[in-house]
């Protein structure tokens, strides 16, 4: 790279981590002003969660299109070797990133179970990607080193795990990993890092934790958070899954023919799923997640099952927005299930080693699932039994799940665009 390159490339990386802190303080706000609201009246979710995913889902067609969904199936459907410019044009456009931000910050707004690390690396890869018309770079960087490294910065900036961001380049990004863009990624993590840590400061997404688990006698539970978390997550993957390729009856028809009138009905359902939680379904679900793995949580015994369903129905519903975050909060209700049957453990690894197990069942991305809990809790006491539960669960959710969820919907992006575009 020449000087006039470097330049472009260090202030792409620097907006990667100025553009994902800026999003998690907007959407911190817009999750705390939906939550002014329900201190006027719980029951005002049943009317404006219906009008504000309509808002949405309309603002994603007519002015956004390409921004919908949590964004990281997008990004790989863009790295696709027999893929074309038509198709990253499509998702990582600066527009799109624009669309992202707004719309996602629109859906905490109104409530929705979504998260923001998702929309991060669509973000991230946007704006890496779109260096290429303000620098000359090489274009195996430009088409496959730099959307990695812009989706790796985004992980890394979002939850401030830096190593998480790299290995989740590797294993879930890229299935074909070259050792030509490595110090492209690495670079990119490391700016957005730094960015991110001289504006934050050191801080760890869920604390510093402290629990650690008796190597032996302890260690049954690992099995059984394993099995349990990759089985629930295998079963939202699918379902998700089976959504996305189009549901037969009267509900996949309403979904092609009126996605307003679906998203209002999914708006509906969200309100009240968040009436029976007791309020604990809105928003990403880090203080819940949080407040269990402190020991304060006040959550109802049904909380991880109403999570992962709120999940799900924000997913469907077609609206941007990620599933990281709630993943991972519902995997904590799913551990502290667990943990009020096996009172012999710790409370506190059951809900971590449950958190990792879920999200390792619903992306079937092992590696990753333990990293990300691992750096988000400061806590690399931990990390063999993060390990087992997570490949454990890796395995169980294959059973249900054959194919990983976000690699399945970026084959399904891909051939929906070939079929559009061949028909238009």
């Amino acid at each position: 790279m020449d000087w006039k390159s470097r330049l472009v490339f260090w202030s792409g990386a620097i907006s990667v981590g100025l553009v994902a802190i800026l999003l998690a303080v907007a959407c911190e706000q817009a999750n705390g002003l939906f939550h002014k609201l329900l201190e006027i009246s719980p029951y005002l979710p049943l009317l404006f969660m219906p009008l504000g995913l309509v808002l949405i889902v309309v603002a994603t067609g007519r002015f956004f299109p390409g921004s919908q969904g949590s964004g990281i199936p997008q990004t790989i459907a863009s790295l696709d070797p027999k893929g074309n410019s038509r198709i990253r044009e499509q998702v990582l456009s600066l527009r799109v990133a624009i669309g992202k931000t707004i719309l996602t910050i629109l859906g905490l707004f109104f409530g929705a179970s979504v998260g923001r690390e998702g929309p991060t690396v669509q973000i991230g890869a946007s704006i890496m990607h779109s260096l290429g018309s303000l620098a000359r770079f090489p274009k195996h960087d430009l088409e496959k080193g730099l959307i990695l490294a812009g989706g790796a910065a985004g992980v890394a900036a979002a939850f401030n795990t830096p190593l998480a961001g790299i290995v989740f380049a590797i294993e879930e990004m890229s299935r074909s990993f070259e050792e030509h863009n490595s110090s492209t990624i690495l670079m990119t993590v490391i700016i957005a890092g730094i960015t991110s840590l001289a504006l934050l400061g050191n801080y760890s997404y869920f604390g510093h934790t402290s629990e650690s688990l008796a190597f032996g006698s302890e260690w049954f539970v690992v099995a059984i958070c394993g099995i349990s978390g990759g089985l629930l997550g295998g079963a939202f993957s699918r379902a998700l899954i089976e959504v996305n390729k189009g549901l037969s009856g009267r509900i996949g028809e309403l979904m092609r023919a009126e996605p307003v009138a679906f998203a209002a009905v999914c708006g509906l359902i969200l309100a009240l799923i968040g009436l029976a939680s007791g309020n604990t379904t809105y928003g990403s679900g880090y203080s819940e997640a949080k407040s269990l793995l402190d020991g304060t949580a006040a959550l109802p015994e049904s909380y991880g099952l109403l999570k992962m369903t709120a999940t799900a129905v924000s997913y469907i519903s077609g609206i941007p927005g990620g599933v990281m975050a709630p993943t991972l909060s519902a995997g904590a209700g799913f551990g502290a299930n667990i943990a009020h049957f096996f009172t012999s453990v710790p409370a506190g690894p059951t809900i971590i080693l449950g958190m990792v197990a879920y999200f390792a069942g619903v992306t079937q991305a092992p590696i990753t699932a333990f990293v990300i809990v691992m750096e988000m809790t400061a806590n690399h006491e931990m990390v063999l039994p993060l390990m087992a539960a997570a490949f454990i669960a890796k395995l169980c959710s294959r059973l249900i799940c054959p194919s990983p969820l976000y690699h399945t919907m970026a084959k399904s992006f891909i051939q929906k665009s070939a079929h559009h575009q061949s028909n238009s």
